[in-house]
């Protein structure tokens, strides 16, 4: 970052270079000022500029950065390194590791993105918008603070009436947490309630009530006096967790008979929040084979302890290739293990290798064969459509959970055991943390979000990869540029 206080356009499109393993690279900062008015105000057009903050969600859609961030770091998903492939001077590795430091590209990156996306919203509020744009720009301003109260703790924040040498103020992670909470209430007031539909794009009460239920159960966490805890989670909390899902329930939403389906174009009854910008695309390409149809990136994959744990009659745990001729269909859905296939249904040899391509359980962090690793598919080439931000399955679990932790243990069980007679999954007899922490896992593994769950369980700085196990990777660093160019930002304990 050369200068935070550059005045710059807005990047709203970016561009997927698919034979680069980090291929959305964008120079964007963490702040910045937009071009004002004579009498000081920054104005800008709506609701163009509200359609901008929409595109702008399409940094979550990369591999990199945002999702790099919230899954590498976790015990769902390691970075293999392939000789030279996904090498890339070690930043994936370090994730894996929690090696990183303040000057990590993804971190770098996540905090640009986030905080100019915050700041985006800023504008569109100071411009005169109808009581119902100023509640999506509340709801995507409190999107974009609330994951960098999450992975930072503290939170820049620029009024549009600040000049171009006022630095930003610093929201610490508990002021943080009340502003976003303010802006999502307020916004309930004007957001339309909009059931379950594949074309949820834009904020709705649903999307507003599912983001409060995730703020309410990490509660513990974000008000904590040491962000690793001890976490004191309050039941007055997890009462409102359950209220706020209680509410996307009323709106109609409910678990899909068909689990894939929720990540297609025919996805029906889950979907809070999806995306049109960007694409799921990168879901596949980062973890196919060279050799099968579409040619991936062969890069990450999940761990054996974390595929040896599902039940095979668990509709999640997989859908085998249909090998019909049809393009695409010799790829599963769910975990892809042992021998792969062409659309055909004849075997694929490893043109690297020239050995059969089956997919191993072992697999290393640096030097893996090309076969090394049980491959993961959600989103599928042949029926992929939106990229799915929001969805019910998720925010069931806030409730199960919610219910756990304030006493409700029966009630934690019956909405578990609801969800897994729907996934096709046995029946449990009692539910407790750990099996809670599990459930979790099974339902929305490499969706983005299990740093912040492994954290909450207190499992995190001890996970599987990790090899500083110290309670300061809890949180990321501030990035070195931004500590430069804001005095007012405090670097994170321990870097």
């Amino acid at each position: 970052m050369k200068n935070i206080k550059r005045i710059f356009s807005i990047s709203i499109f970016a561009s997927i270079i698919l034979s680069s393993c980090t291929d959305l690279v964008n120079e964007e900062r963490d702040s910045f000022v937009l071009p004002r008015t004579n009498d000081g105000f920054v104005k800008v057009t709506l609701p163009g500029f509200l359609e901008s903050a929409y595109k702008d969600l399409s940094a979550y859609t990369d591999q990199n950065n945002i999702y790099a961030l919230g899954e590498h770091t976790s015990a769902e998903m390691i970075p293999p390194t392939r000789g030279v492939d996904w090498g890339d001077n070690g930043v994936w590795r370090t994730l894996d590791a929690h090696t990183w430091d303040a000057t990590h590209s993804a971190v770098l990156g996540t905090w640009n993105q986030l905080n100019q996306r915050a700041y985006n919203c800023n504008a569109i509020l100071a411009s005169d918008p109808t009581p119902v744009q100023a509640a999506e720009a509340k709801f995507l301003r409190a999107l974009n603070m609330y994951h960098v109260m999450d992975y930072f703790g503290q939170v820049p924040f620029r009024e549009v009436t600040q000049g171009v040498d006022d630095l930003p103020s610093v929201k610490s992670r508990s002021e943080a947490f009340d502003f976003i909470v303010k802006d999502l209430t307020e916004a309930l007031q004007q957001l339309p309630s909009t059931g379950p539909s594949a074309n949820n794009v834009t904020a709705t009460k649903a999307a507003a009530n599912f983001l409060l239920a995730k703020l309410h159960l990490n509660k513990a966490v974000y008000k904590a006096d040491s962000p690793a805890g001890p976490y004191s989670f309050d039941n007055g909390d997890m009462d409102k967790v359950i209220g706020y899902v209680n509410a996307i329930e009323a709106d109609g939403y409910k678990l899909d008979d068909n689990y894939f389906n929720n990540f297609t174009a025919n996805a029906n009854s889950e979907i809070i929040l999806a995306t049109v910008e960007g694409s799921p695309q990168n879901r596949w390409f980062m973890t196919l084979h060279y050799n099968q149809n579409p040619s991936g990136w062969n890069g990450f994959t999940t761990l054996a302890d974390f595929y040896d744990s599902f039940e095979t009659t668990d509709s999640r745990f997989g859908v085998p290739a249909k090998k019909d001729g049809s393009t695409y269909s010799g790829i599963g859905q769910g975990f892809l293990f042992g021998q792969q296939f062409d659309d055909s249904g004849k075997q694929i040899i490893d043109t690297r290798t020239q050995k059969p391509l089956s997919f191993t359980k072992d697999v290393p962090l640096a030097g893996a064969a090309t076969d090394k690793g049980i491959r993961v598919i959600k989103y599928h080439p042949a029926t992929a459509n939106k990229y799915i931000l929001m969805r019910f399955g998720e925010a069931l679990l806030y409730k199960a959970e919610a219910q756990l932790r304030s006493g409700k243990t029966a009630d934690a069980l019956a909405t578990v055991n609801g969800l897994r007679a729907k996934r096709g999954a046995s029946q449990k007899g009692s539910i407790d943390l750990e099996g809670m922490f599990n459930e979790i896992g099974y339902e929305t593994y490499w969706e983005g979000g299990k740093r912040t769950v492994e954290i909450r369980y207190g499992k995190f700085v001890n996970g599987t990869g990790s090899t500083v196990s110290s309670d300061h990777t809890v949180l990321f660093p501030i990035p070195s540029t931004a500590l430069v160019s804001n005095p007012n930002l405090q670097q994170n304990a321990g870097y």
